[in-house]
């Protein structure tokens, strides 16, 4: 099969990798050249996906059988005239447009499915900022309505931080939608990630819940298996179910949840691998999540997802800008047992820019807390130098 990746970041190297295992032919898209997935794809373009012209042409160009989004910014629009054209969108036309937009999939699940959710308000200038924030309440969070990986992200806690919060956002905001959703502060214990996995004609299987930690918005650690409940575990994969299959379509989800005394809330839904997913390629289940994703796509039957390990990942950040990064400290977590690495292969460097993670692994019956705390103490062994 043909498939047109559109983005090209890390979980998309991955996801290519996976495909390249089964004899699938990638092109992989992104608006810079030498992304990371491009380094393992057959064909690449270099576009901005924002122009819905620019799209057409490449998939008039290439004729693929599956578009697979991997980002927000994208003419989601457009997918639905490809699915008239033939082509499967994954995990569909619906999902891909309802998920690359906050609101839509926040007024889904809320307002639709009546899936438990903070309050929330929307915002498209400063002053409605400062009204929403009156109606949430104070401590609460703005997001802009198309980011990713934490990007816009900031914490209301005082009055004094919504102008700046309002900056923020745009800042961090993709696409051409100047919006910002105002969401309650939920009084969470934890936080998880369950990856749902709908087939085209078999059932949807569920991985182990993922507990993962967050700073500036985007994850630091994550860890599978994570402590639910058996009552709140249901209570997520019920809402899980529910909303992706009103979107319809095959493939991985990465549906994050806040555990609260209350229950659980829904918080977010991706509709492709999740960056907390990464903790699957320390071998903790039968599958990682890239290989999941792509067998739900191809109708390739899943019969069951089993637990193989308990692991952690820990990301590797860079500090500064540079225009050719390069790594030291590489060997030394090369020695260690029980851990492994991946290097992203970004061509340039930023403060806090995501350049690699560590990944440990240990028996199930290890303390989770183990598992974590020695990949948070391997990734500080490698450096990103300028």
């Amino acid at each position: 099969m043909k498939i047109l990746l559109l983005g090209s970041g890390e979980l998309g190297k991955e996801f290519v990798i996976a495909a390249q295992r089964i004899g699938q032919t990638i092109i992989a898209v992104d608006s810079y050249e030498n992304a990371p997935a491009m380094q393992v794809a057959h064909v690449f373009e270099v576009i901005n996906m924002l122009d819905g012209e620019a799209l057409d042409r490449i998939v008039t160009k290439h004729q693929p059988d599956f578009i697979v989004p991997e980002i927000e910014a994208i003419r989601t629009e457009r997918f639905y005239d490809y699915e008239k054209q033939g082509i499967t969108v994954v995990p569909s036309a619906k999902a891909a447009n309802f998920t690359m937009n906050r609101k839509a999939i926040r007024d889904l699940a809320a307002k639709e499915l009546g899936l438990r959710t903070a309050k929330y308000e929307y915002a498209t200038s400063a002053e409605e900022l400062q009204k929403a924030v009156q109606e949430v309440g104070i401590p609460c969070v703005v997001k802009p309505l198309m980011s990713s990986s934490g990007k816009g992200q900031s914490t209301i806690k005082t009055e004094n931080d919504i102008e700046k919060a309002w900056q923020y956002a745009v800042a961090g905001s993709r696409g051409d939608v100047i919006e910002v959703i105002v969401e309650a502060f939920v009084d969470f214990h934890s936080e998880i990630t369950l990856l749902t996995i709908t087939q085209n004609n078999n059932p949807t299987l569920f991985c182990a819940p993922i507990g993962h930690r967050q700073e500036r918005g985007d994850y630091q650690e994550s860890w599978q298996p994570a402590l639910v409940s058996e009552k709140d575990l249901y209570e997520a994969q019920d809402m899980a179910e529910k909303i992706t299959e009103a979107l319809g379509g095959a493939g991985l989800f990465g549906v994050e949840f806040f555990l609260t005394k209350e229950g659980v809330y829904f918080s977010e839904l991706s509709p492709r691998p999740h960056d907390t997913g990464m903790v699957t390629l320390a071998g903790t289940q039968n599958f990682n999540e890239f290989e999941l994703h792509l067998r739900a796509i191809l109708s390739l039957p899943i019969f069951e997802i089993t637990l193989e390990k308990a692991g952690a990942s820990a990301v590797i950040l860079a500090s500064e800008d540079s225009a050719n990064p390069t790594f030291s400290g590489i060997e030394k977590v090369a020695a260690l047992p029980k851990t492994d690495f991946r290097i992203f292969g970004k061509p340039t460097s930023r403060p806090y820019r995501r350049m690699g993670v560590v990944l440990s692994h240990d028996t199930l019956s290890t303390p989770i807390n183990e598992v974590i705390e020695r990949a948070k103490e391997t990734a500080k062994l490698i450096t990103v130098n300028s």
